[in-house]
C-alpha cells in the first residue's frame, strides 16, 4: 500500500465515527469492511468531500449497509481515509456494482493525486463505541504488518484493544484483519482528546504491545492522526 502518499481512511461514520453499533442481525464474522485511501489536490478538497457525501447518502439506502466513515489526515488537507462497513460479502458485492460507486470514482479521477486504494477487511476485534466527545476527538489509523509463522500477532492486538478500551477517554478501539493477507491489520482508534491519546501512548500496556510487536513487525510503525469529516 502506498502509505506515504495515500491518506484519505476510509470515512464518515454514518454521521458520527463513534457510538454506532454493528447491525445486531449480522454476526460479527460476516461483516465486511473496506478501508480506502486517496489523496486529493488541496484546491479540490471541497469537490471531493461533496462527492463522498453523495456516495455515503446513496449507499445508506442499500440493503446490507452498516456505516460509512470519512477521515482526513490532521495537517494534510485532502488526504482521506474511508471506511465502509457492510453486513456481509454478498451485500458488498452488490454495492460494488451500483452506479453511484462508478460516479464516485469518476468524480475523483480528475482531482486525485493518488489512486483510490481500497483494501478488504474482516473483524478481528470490534466493540461498540461510547458516546462522542466534546469536539476535540482525535482519530488514529495504524497499519500493522507482521511476519513469522508462530508469532501471535492477533492475540497481541486483541490484548491491546481490550486494555485500551478500559482507558479513560477511549471512544473506540477496533482491529481489522485483511481478508486475504492474514498478517496485515488496520487499527482504528478514537480518543476524547489529544490528552487522552497521549496518556494511552504512555500506558504500560501500550509499551508492552510495542515491545512485543517489534520482533514480528514487517514494516515501520505507520500511525496517523485524523479528524472526522461529517
Amino acid at each position: 500500500m502506498h502509505r506515504a502518499s495515500c491518506l484519505w481512511l476510509s470515512i464518515i461514520v454514518s454521521s458520527s465515527i463513534v457510538g454506532v453499533r454493528i447491525d445486531a442481525q449480522a454476526p460479527a464474522d460476516t461483516i465486511l469492511y473496506t478501508v480506502s485511501y486517496v489523496d486529493i489536490m488541496p484546491s479540490a478538497r471541497a469537490t471531493a468531500v461533496a462527492a463522498l457525501r453523495q456516495y455515503r447518502d446513496t449507499s445508506r439506502r442499500e440493503d446490507g449497509y452498516v456505516r460509512f466513515e470519512m477521515l482526513e489526515q490532521v495537517g494534510r488537507p485532502g488526504h482521506f481515509a474511508i471506511v465502509d462497513t457492510w453486513k456481509d460479502q454478498k451485500a458488498f458485492d452488490a454495492h460494488e456494482m451500483a452506479a453511484h460507486v462508478t460516479r464516485l470514482r469518476d468524480a475523483i479521477q480528475p482531482i486525485r493525486l493518488s489512486d483510490y486504494d481500497q483494501r478488504p477487511y474482516k473483524t478481528l476485534t470490534v466493540a461498540s463505541g461510547t458516546a462522542a466527545g466534546r469536539g476535540q476527538e482525535v482519530h488514529v489509523v495504524t497499519h500493522v504488518d507482521t511476519f513469522g509463522g508462530q508469532a501471535d500477532a492477533p492475540g497481541l492486538l486483541r490484548r491491546l484493544a481490550e486494555a485500551s478500551r478500559r482507558e479513560q477517554g477511549c471512544l473506540r478501539f477496533d482491529v481489522l484483519q485483511h481478508t486475504m493477507r492474514a498478517n496485515h491489520f488496520t487499527v482504528i482508534e478514537s480518543w476524547e482528546s489529544p490528552k487522552a491519546l497521549d496518556a494511552h501512548a504512555a500506558a504500560p500496556h501500550t509499551k508492552q504491545y510495542r515491545d512485543g510487536l517489534q520482533p514480528m513487525s514487517g514494516s515501520p510503525l505507520d500511525e496517523r492522526l485524523y479528524k472526522a469529516v461529517e
